[in-house]
């Protein structure tokens, strides 16, 4: 499929093309001095020069509450879907690989039909980061540029124009909304894959000492390791890396019965592996009642649970959040994983 260049005029245009469709477009906006995913109104609010938005996009595919189904108490009920056509606009390379990942973990044993009906009608437009944020690692997770999931992939170029690649049917149809466009040249397509080569390796402000395949197996010697209960010491409990993070996906399924005592709503929320009264059961019995071993279960979910899940792809793509939103500073997971590396190499 061709790849299309419009200046930013142009790109406006399409844009407001978009908007006129009837589908919601949803885009990273300012909000106050950080940016925001949330409903599009203008081309003039869309900022494509974000450097990561306070919550990932995952938030318009895992909704933090979802209605599940509906149902009379002791008497029927019946499922309540809630997706419908949407398109995603904006999206960072290494929030779409975590989308990708998402997506494998819902297709995986039970097919969870409300999630995927949701994830088929979202039209996702990706875009090549164009500042990066103050504490993004995506370079390190291999994350920082993509090759598929998208429908359109968006570069903007150094002169300000930008590059729209349909890679899907869907794409396609899209982009012919556009106005006036031209065909790439050579010299712009020579432009893109220079962007594509500073941000495989620039995307890069916590530098991972290995590669991420090598983390299963780092991880399979270091479980009673010290870094786990010096860390916990200082965490909170909050959830707030888990909150922020695009790979975690843990969510808690509650029933809710209206005033009227006859009918309620049964719906899912966001969950975190941090939250102290995340791993308990019946009888009050807690799994992972000790910090340090929630904190050490965040990290081999990352570095090692979901890998085994998923043909080996790391939980963690790099996108910083977590780091910024932990104020007891103990989140970042490269510190973590590297302590972990320069302790094997001294054993």
């Amino acid at each position: 499929m061709s790849v299309r260049k419009f200046t930013s005029q142009q790109f406006d245009e399409f844009v407001s093309a978009m908007l006129k469709t009837g589908r919601p477009v949803i885009a990273p906006q300012a909000k106050d001095d950080r940016f925001a995913f949330g409903p599009l109104s203008s081309p003039a609010d869309l900022r494509l020069d974000y450097d990561v938005t306070i919550l990932p996009p995952k938030k318009y595919v895992l909704p933090q509450v979802e209605p599940l189904l509906e149902f009379e108490v002791f008497g029927p009920y019946q499922s309540v879907y809630e997706g419908k056509p949407m398109i995603l606009l904006g999206v960072h390379p290494y929030d779409l690989a975590a989308i990708l990942q998402t997506d494998e973990l819902f297709r995986q044993g039970y097919y969870d039909k409300h999630y995927m009906d949701r994830r088929k009608q979202i039209t996702i437009i990706a875009l090549d980061v164009v500042r990066p944020s103050i504490n993004v690692f995506a370079s390190s997770m291999g994350t920082a540029t993509i090759s598929k999931g998208y429908d359109i992939l968006l570069t903007v170029l150094k002169d300000g124009s930008i590059l729209a690649d349909a890679a899907t049917d869907k794409g396609q149809e899209l982009l012919r909304l556009a106005g006036a466009s031209a065909p790439a040249s050579e010299a712009d397509l020579k432009a893109r894959k220079a962007v594509w080569d500073y941000n495989a390796a620039g995307l890069n402000k916590h530098v991972l000492l290995c590669k991420p395949s090598f983390l299963p197996k780092l991880l399979e010697q270091h479980y009673n390791h010290p870094v786990w209960e010096e860390k916990a010491r200082l965490c909170y409990s909050c959830g707030s890396c888990n909150m922020v993070c695009p790979t975690c996906y843990c969510f808690d399924v509650q029933d809710q019965v209206d005033w009227n005592l006859k009918n309620g709503q049964r719906a899912r929320c966001w969950d975190g592996c941090l939250l102290e009264h995340f791993a308990v059961v019946a009888g009050n019995h807690n799994f992972r009642k000790e910090r340090s071993a929630r904190f050490r279960h965040r990290l081999y979910r990352k570095g090692k649970y979901v890998p085994a899940k998923i043909g080996g792809e790391i939980a963690c793509v790099g996108c910083g959040r977590c780091i910024t939103a932990c104020t007891a500073k103990i989140a970042n997971p490269v510190d973590v994983y590297n302590r972990l590396i320069q302790d094997t190499q001294l054993g």
